[in-house]
């Protein structure tokens, strides 16, 4: 055992992210920490490597090394790249050149470069590098995929298939959770669930899991209803109660209903987009002597998805700049339609005024908004996007990672774009977000173009690809898996998905002949036995003989069995009835 936590608890000022929750880590473990943004994910991984408080108890193995790469790491800014790595090791631990082979990895090769030159992303890879190199029990990742382009992402992916110590993550990289884990624990409303699973494995138990607790709940219901009408039976009837049947109702009454994750409500709104799009014509770039791309011209059709691939530094983000205007080609031109409307999701939290409060940032572009005929508030579209009256009214730098970037792609589907540029657009998004945004991306009307390094994402979105390579740029039809070759899986999958389908497909409800008649009688039944055990309890009232007693305890006995049996047949009953009205 690496780590166990038990009873432990976590506050963010009224708030319960984690509660009274228990987890033991395994020397091999692989696991994939997930749950929607804000729940407390990287809280938890920073009370693991202990730089968080919490309430409870967490016993390590003896010895133990932890590596932990946080979300956002933080350095000196007057350190250079070498300073800062040297500072994480003792001298005896590794050799420089395993420092600069490790960093080479991930793309950084000045180490002469202070830090406060870098950006977020370059960051990031430091701290990543770091992390992989150092000897340790358990490695702990927080969206380590975030800032890799897709080679860096695969070595990545190969290094921690390889890995044979313990490992837990945050990410939202499908195929990682896919190839990697071998658990994954999701914590929902302050409880953590766990899944021997892989990510499709992990899918299918969680509807499970829901499906048996709505069911549980359902029957709850039912009971509590009966159970009610018992409850409120005259005054003569309450004398005889049983003291055991009023203590299950009012226990079964205080028990809290599933508690289901609302889901953001994508707004359907975008101007009218004419014939005329966005062409480019003989574009190039370069900085200096580095050439990012040469000449290259596509004019872009109305229902274009095309994805943009390439390594870092070879000018994605650059790409995209100077399409939406902000930075000029050093020949050509960008030529715009008059109808064309962008909206630019840019990298980052750079563009948010992180002291303004969330809804003041919504109110200020509009506070009467109209979508699918619908007027919406501020207020309203902030509910749609998950933000409670709570968080409405909190500045944004006390937002999630997350939380941010729902409330910047909020901000930008209000400008009504009819074309959507998006880059890295997954960065920090949970899982769940993440599918609603593509389902919303399927049904936009207009040009999608997106620089992503979520392989999933591209393959979902993306019809065709720029791609960066040799100081070249080029267009091929196709997603990512296309690309790699690995197009034959992806249809492979689909195939069984339509065969398991087809194979379970669900069998029309009904009742049988013999269920028709029991369910007409048996609540008379029920009623019948309850009137035969109150009889028998007014008996016991009045008889002093010990003999006569515990032959009347028997059969008071005998009937209760009886008459637990009935209410469970009648629950089934009520609830195959109200399935087959549903259908």
């Amino acid at each position: 055992m690496l780590v166990s936590l038990s009873n432990l608890t976590k506050y963010v000022g009224d708030r319960c992210l984690l509660d009274n929750i228990e987890l033991h880590i395994e020397n091999k473990d692989k696991i994939g920490l997930l749950g929607v943004n804000g729940t407390g994910k990287s809280t938890l991984l920073k009370i693991i490597a202990g730089q968080e408080d919490y309430q409870g108890k967490i016993i390590y193995q003896k010895d133990i090394k932890i590596n932990y790469l946080p979300q956002t790491p933080v350095y000196n800014k007057e350190d250079t790249i070498l300073e800062t790595v040297v500072k994480q090791f003792d001298h005896q631990d590794i050799h420089e050149y395993e420092m600069k082979a490790s960093l080479s990895k991930f793309g950084i090769y000045q180490l002469d470069e202070k830090i406060k030159n870098l950006s977020g992303g370059q960051i990031k890879r430091i701290a990543l590098a770091i992390a992989l190199v150092k000897s340790c029990d358990l490695l702990i990742l927080d969206e380590p995929t975030n800032h890799l382009d897709n080679t860096m992402i695969d070595y990545l992916e190969k290094f921690l298939i390889k890995w044979n110590k313990g490992l837990l993550m945050v990410t939202h990289d499908r195929y990682f959770l896919e190839r990697v884990v071998n658990r994954i624990v999701e914590i929902d409303h302050g409880m953590l669930y766990k899944y021997e699973a892989n990510y499709s494995k992990y899918l299918q138990l969680k509807q499970e899991r829901i499906d048996n607790q709505l069911q549980s709940q359902r029957k709850r219901k039912l009971f509590l209803k009966k159970e009610l009408e018992w409850v409120r039976a005259g005054v003569q009837a309450r004398t005889t109660k049983s003291k055991d049947r009023l203590q299950r109702f009012e226990k079964l009454s205080q028990m809290k209903d599933v508690q289901l994750n609302g889901k953001v409500e994508m707004i359907h709104t975008m101007s009218r987009l004419g014939g005329k799009t966005i062409e480019l014509d003989h574009i190039s770039k370069a900085f200096d002597t580095n050439v990012l791309f040469d000449d290259f011209s596509y004019t872009f059709k109305r229902h274009d998805r095309i994805g943009i691939l390439g390594d870092n530094g070879t000018g994605k983000s650059t790409l995209l700049n100077i399409i939406t205007g902000l930075v000029k080609s050093d020949s050509g031109q960008v030529i715009i339609g008059e109808t064309v409307r962008i909206g630019y999701f840019k990298q980052g939290h750079d563009d948010l005024p992180l002291q303004k409060r969330v809804i003041d940032y919504i109110q200020e572009l509009s506070n009467d908004f109209v979508s699918d005929g619908q007027r919406l508030s501020a207020k309203d579209m902030l509910e749609r996007f998950l933000f409670d009256a709570n968080l409405q009214y909190t500045p944004i730098s006390r937002l999630s990672g997350g939380e941010k970037r729902r409330l910047y792609l909020l901000r930008v589907l209000m400008e009504m774009p009819n074309v959507l540029v998006l880059d890295e657009p997954t960065n920090d998004l949970d899982i769940e977000t993440l599918a609603i945004l593509e389902d919303y991306l399927d049904d936009f009307e207009g040009i999608i173009l997106t620089v992503s390094h979520d392989r999933y994402f591209l393959d979902r979105i993306c019809d065709g690809l720029f791609i960066i390579q040799n100081q070249h740029l080029r267009y091929v039809n196709g997603g990512y898996s296309q690309q790699m070759d690995t197009s034959t899986k992806v249809e492979k999958e689909k195939t069984n998905s339509l065969q398991n389908y087809k194979k379970h497909k669900p069998v029309k409800l009904k009742m049988t002949y013999q269920e028709k008649k029991e369910f007409e009688t048996i609540e008379d039944d029920i009623s019948h036995l309850e009137k035969q055990m109150r009889n028998i309890e007014d008996k016991m009232e009045h008889i002093i003989q010990f003999d006569e007693i515990f032959k009347l305890t028997k059969q008071r006995d005998e009937l209760q069995d009886l008459l637990d049996e009935k209410n469970e047949r009648f629950l089934y009953l009520l609830e195959l009835q109200e399935q087959i009205d549903q259908q």
